[in-house]
């Protein structure tokens, strides 16, 4: 099924580094991964583990659904070797029956019942059945990929399996004319797989740089894996903002210019010390920047207002970075990131979703047996 989920993220945390101001002195304030702090700027760097029941295969059978496709033949009788498909309710039309249902049966069940639905016109007959296609199962391997598509799964898939099957090892020319590995080419920091509107932490860079199978997961249907490209310069608006959107990076972007450009534009009057063209229910005092790694990053927390008002010097902004504006305080650091991540990834897999939707998926014929 071709469907985008929403994301979240739990994450334990391990304090980190701080900021600077100008007009007097900046408050900068290390602070517990439980609690914000209204200093003007405090930061922490977040670390995320995997779930060891990730790296298991799963103990489920291949299951039918709408889209596969399978050979049956009654032994004995090779005339009656047909290839049909399970229709969108479920059924599979074959021979004199009118429509069995098999969708979430497997293989061996599926033998069964049309054993005994053909038992009622025909004396004890035995039927084989071979899956060809599959088309109710699948995983979404897209981004950064030689074979960027939606592909089948029938049994136990790793990530580095996956990877590898969407053409992970291909090689491309740089603007140097030097060849480079899509591992070289891509963004292996924002690198993510979502399972179930639930965003898995795997490490990217550990994985495909490093040879960590300790984040070589197994994949299960509609798991979505997103490898995006290095080589666009981006920095990433989200939340209260009139046009959440990823912004060319350029040199000594700032936390202002950023928030501005997916705005349209800031205006402060100085008098008065108020600013238009931010959306209202913006909340500037806990703007969050995410930077590096989605498995361990740096969050950043600021308050823009004491920027605006010249309290504090403007945030220096790196690409790649993930700018957030709430519409509301938060009080904890570890629900404020979930929502920050379930944000960015998926508005990141919409996109994505959206452009490889018009696309088929990659056709594989898979003979898996009886």
């Amino acid at each position: 099924m071709k469907r985008v989920f929403f994301a979240g993220l739990a994450a334990s945390c391990a304090v980190a580094l701080i900021g600077c101001a100008s007009g007097g002195t900046h408050k900068t304030t290390t602070f517990s991964s439980a609690t914000l702090s209204n200093a003007e700027t405090s930061s922490l760097t977040l670390t995320n583990p995997l779930s060891p029941g990730l790296l298991l295969p799963g103990d489920n059978s291949f299951t039918l659904g709408p889209g596969d496709r399978v050979e049956i033949e009654i032994i004995g009788n090779p005339t009656s070797r047909a290839l049909t498909g399970v229709g969108p309710d479920g059924r599979l039309y074959y021979n004199l029956l009118p429509g069995l249902d098999v969708w979430g049966l497997t293989l061996a069940q599926t033998r069964e019942a049309l054993e005994s639905g053909l038992g009622k016109y025909l004396n004890e007959p035995h039927v084989t059945v071979t899956l060809r296609e599959v088309g109710s199962k699948s995983v979404w391997l897209l981004g950064r990929l030689s074979k960027p598509g939606i592909y089948p799964i029938t049994g136990p898939m790793t990530l580095l399996e996956a990877l590898t099957l969407a053409g992970g090892s291909a090689r491309s020319q740089t603007t140097s004319g030097r060849e480079a590995s899509v591992q070289e080419l891509a963004d292996l920091r924002h690198s993510f797989v979502m399972r179930q509107g639930e965003f898995l932490p795997v490490d990217f860079h550990r994985l495909l740089r490093e040879g960590d199978m300790s984040q070589n997961i197994y994949l299960q249907p509609d798991d979505f894996v997103y490898v995006p490209s290095a080589l666009d310069q981006e920095v990433f608006v989200l939340g209260a903002v009139r046009f959440p959107r990823a912004l060319p990076y350029t040199e000594r972007m700032t936390l202002l210019g950023a928030i501005a450009g997916a705005n349209g534009a800031v205006k402060i009057d100085w008098l008065s010390m108020t600013y238009s063209g931010i959306a209202p229910d913006a909340y500037l005092s806990h703007v969050a920047i995410v930077r590096g790694s989605l498995a361990q990053p740096q969050v950043t927390v600021v308050d823009a207002n004491a920027i605006m008002k010249g309290r504090a010097l403007d945030v220096p902004i790196e690409a790649g970075d993930i700018i957030y504006i709430p519409n509301a305080p938060f009080s904890t650091v570890k629900r404020y990131f979930n929502l920050i991540v379930s944000t960015f990834i998926s508005t990141v897999a919409a996109n994505a979703g959206l452009q490889a939707g018009g696309s088929q998926s990659v056709g594989v014929s898979i003979p898996v047996g009886h």
